[in-house]
């Protein structure tokens, strides 16, 4: 069967109440109702499997965590598991002093008389009991009059008077009492207040603060709109004698699924108090979530009385005692309320929490509250245990604000917006190839290989091994590469460094105004790339000692037609210097560029018509000996190979052997070899003092010496075996290996002056060498600077060397 053309041959619209004067409308919900959690009997009539005793504890335990004063824990009369999870309440004290226990019962003598023995004990108790008060029941299920409904409701609330009366005195229980007319919505209005009165007179014990008597108006089936439930409440609330003395309460059902506004409603319109379910468990569609309720009021600047601080221990609870799972979309608690995946949604929730955090630093200065104020979001989800990590997913709806979010968040990296329209197209192309919502990680590690970001595993063709950055001029007559004329020394810097190339070890020089004009100098010179940057950004990431600066970079060609639309590469980099970090956002971006195109291999073309130049010469000792060579000794090296190989003509292996042979490299067959030194701090420790048994010509002898350092020391104690001065002009070290095996390298580069017919003339001596020990390396690299390049003496003449 279909849905009726005429639905109004079938269903019968509600009756409007008739009250003119209502007073709700322009009232706000700005109070805090006494709240009462039927999880334990409302709810739990409505589940499959009804929960055991054992998890019936752990929801009572979980609810009075949260701060419910008022718990409806059973009908007791109903089954003997109701009556005996009752009882071990009461018998093992798990009631604290200040909650109220409720239990129902109907308006029958037996029931009610169970009921009051599963209480007998406890400290606090409140007796609900109803009967069924509209046309429906009155007519069809009891078939009885107004009148025999209202004695059914009086004589059996009289009862409840005399028993609550002798279990106080016999056990010293306090009682309160809750008449509900069930069914109260569908009840005429004045005849449900008529039962009400007469309930009141019969109780007969109907006083001010905690001995006023609850009246519970139960939708009990939602059969109108909220505002329909509210003017019903005025007019209960209006026309109720002795209003003082009387608690209103509400119960709303969520058949039409507007239970919550039914309820704030309500309470504009007068009520007292709300009966309710965590997640809104009940018969049916459920009753009100008083999750819902009390953080809508908290989003209001209103606390609730109530701490939902974990709700994912209340989801948990739920999944657990209930065996129902919390609705995604449901408000506050479900997986999807603080997400996002509209594009449009997530740019106004990036760009709401970057102006937030200005204002909150604002607010904070001068003292002022720290006001939350969000696109999408009207709560802060920290306020009840949540994170910022669901506010914004990707799938193939989302845009490049989402992403940027996330990629902020979770990585600290603020893209530029060009930046963030790329990389969107990345995760764009992601999401639509694999039909499924993009997660943290996905997204993240998309970001880490599409600009090469995160350790050895992201990694592209090129990777910076080591670079420097100087900017002095080199003004000594003996520098090996001096200044082009014409060139403002002061205004340059000189990149050099070691880069990875397809897994081959590259030394690269290059000179620009700037650290990256620099670097993508040496990028034209060795590989033949030829970029130009169009856009530069950077920001700082952390505080203090911790601080990192990232970068972002996008280069395009440099050869281009005038007014040509360029396609730009991006990259991004993050270092603890402000020039690494700019310096691997180059690379990152030039990476990109590249692709899988071929690169210029190392090839040696040396002597008279030499093609390559001295950085390729210091990349073949960089693949072979794993020396890192400083330029200057790149630049004498290379000339010393030129002389060697006037031809061009040179290997792989017949280079290393030149450099060995030529600095002294780990050779031990020389003029002058280390055995052992020993040093000592002199003084305030400025000085050093060495003493060193060293081989001069084959013959051994102990050589000492004082300096402010190692080199300074052994030079002072080698200076009465040489003619001339030696001085240390040049020294670098850096470390082969990791862990364990770790070894220093060191350079040094000496001017030896020696008289030549009354004038100083300067060699430059160069030395390298490794060792474990970095004093050790040092020393030893400046002895074979010495040994291969400084006549020595190493006999006595007249008690003189």
């Amino acid at each position: 069967m279909c849905m009726l053309s005429d639905p109004s041959v079938k269903y019968r619209p509600y009756t409007p109440l008739k009250l003119a004067d209502r007073q709700w409308p322009s009232k706000t919900h700005n109070s805090v109702p006494i709240w009462l959690s039927t999880d334990l009997r409302d709810g739990n009539q409505a589940l499959a499997v009804p929960m055991t005793a054992d998890q019936k504890r752990i929801f009572f335990d979980h609810l009075i965590k949260c701060g419910f004063k008022e718990i409806e824990v059973s009908y007791p009369a109903a089954s003997d598991t109701d009556f005996s999870f009752t009882r071990s309440l009461i018998d093992n004290k798990k009631i604290p002093d200040d909650v109220w226990i409720q239990v129902l019962t109907p308006a029958r003598e037996d029931l009610i008389r169970r009921t009051f023995e599963a209480v007998a004990g406890a400290g606090h108790v409140i007796i609900h009991m109803y009967n069924a008060t509209s046309p429906m029941f009155r007519e069809v299920v009891f078939k009885n009059t107004k009148a025999e409904t209202v004695d059914l409701a009086v004589k059996h609330t009289k009862l409840v008077a005399r028993l609550t009366d002798e279990y106080s005195e016999k056990y010293g229980t306090k009682f309160r009492y809750e008449y509900s007319p069930e069914t109260f919505t569908q009840t005429e209005p004045e005849f449900a207040l008529e039962i009400c009165e007469a309930v009141k007179s019969a109780w007969g014990k109907a006083g001010l603060g905690i001995n006023r008597i609850i009246f519970n108006l139960p939708a009990t089936v939602e059969i109108a709109p909220p505002n329909h439930y509210a003017d019903q409440i005025e007019f209960f609330c209006r026309n109720i004698s002795e209003r003082e003395k009387t608690i209103v309460s509400l119960h709303p059902h969520n058949d039409r699924g507007t239970a919550a506004a039914a309820a704030e409603l309500a309470c504009m319109a007068g009520a007292d108090r709300v009966e309710g379910c965590i997640f809104g468990n009940g018969e049916r569609t459920g009753n009100v979530d008083l999750v819902t309720l009390a953080l809508n009021l908290y989003t209001q600047g209103i606390h609730p009385k109530l701490d939902f601080s974990d709700i994912q221990a209340c989801i948990d609870i739920v999944n657990q005692c209930n065996d129902l799972p919390v609705h995604p979309r449901h408000p506050y608690g479900g997986e999807l309320v603080f997400t996002a995946f509209s594009g449009s949604h997530q740019d106004a929730i990036k760009k709401g929490f970057e102006a937030q955090a200005k204002r909150h630093a604002e607010a904070r200065a001068k003292d002022e509250p720290l006001i939350w104020d969000m696109p999408y979001l009207p709560i802060d989800p920290m306020d009840i245990g949540c994170d910022y990590e669901a506010v914004i997913r990707v799938n193939s709806q989302s845009g490049k604000g989402g992403i940027a979010y996330i990629v902020k968040q979770h990585l600290g990296l603020d893209m530029p917006r060009k930046m963030q329209i790329t990389f969107y197209k990345v995760i764009q192309e992601m999401s639509d190839r694999e039909a499924r919502e993009m997660t943290l990680d996905d997204i993240t590690t998309a970001f880490r290989r599409s600009y090469h970001l995160g350790g050895a595993n992201y990694d592209g063709r090129l990777v910076l091994r080591s670079f420097k950055i100087s900017g002095e001029p080199i003004l000594d007559p003996i520098d090996q590469t001096p200044y082009v004329d014409g060139e403002a020394p002061d205004e340059r810097r000189r990149f050099d460094g070691t880069l990875s190339v397809d897994g081959v070890f590259r030394v690269v020089h290059g000179d620009g105004n700037g650290p990256l004009s620099a670097f993508l100098d040496a990028l034209k010179i060795h590989l033949d790339i030829d970029l130009s940057i169009r856009e530069y950004s950077e920001h700082t990431i952390g505080d203090g000692k911790n601080a990192k600066a990232a970068s972002y970079v996008e280069v395009v060609e440099a050869k281009r037609e005038p007014g040509q639309r360029q396609e730009g590469w991006w990259g991004a980099g993050l270092d603890t210097d402000i020039a690494g970090s700019g310096l691997r956002a180059v690379l990152s971006a030039v990476n990109n560029y590249i692709g899988d195109r071929a690169l210029p291999e190392l090839k040696l073309s040396v002597g008279f018509t030499a093609r390559s130049g001295p950085a390729d010469v210091a990349s073949v000792i960089l693949n072979t000996l794993q020396l890192d060579l400083p330029r200057r000794l790149q630049a004498h090296f290379f000339e010393s190979v030129q002389r060697a190989s006037p031809e061009g003509a040179i290997g792989y292996d017949a280079l290393t052997t030149l450099f060995k042979k030529m600095y002294g490299f780990t050779i031990r067959e020389l003029p002058l070899l280390l055995q052992k030194f020993t040093m000592e701090h002199l003084g305030d420790g400025e000085v050093r003092s060495i003493s060193a048994t060293v081989f001069i010509n084959g013959q051994e002898m102990v050589i000492t010496g004082k300096g402010n350092g190692p080199l300074s020391a052994v030079l002072a104690a080698l200076a009465p075996y040489h003619d001339g001065a030696l001085t240390v002009r040049e020294y670098s070290e850096h470390s082969i290996g990791e862990g364990a095996g770790v070894k220093a390298a060191s350079y040094v580069e000496l001017v030896y002056t020696i008289d030549e017919g009354g004038q100083p003339r300067r060699l430059s001596c160069w030395g390298a060498d490794i060792d474990e020990d970095i004093s050790v390396s040092g020393v030893k690299a400046l002895l074979n600077a010495v040994a291969l390049h400084v006549p020595l003496r190493s006999k006595l003449v007249n008690g003189a060397v």
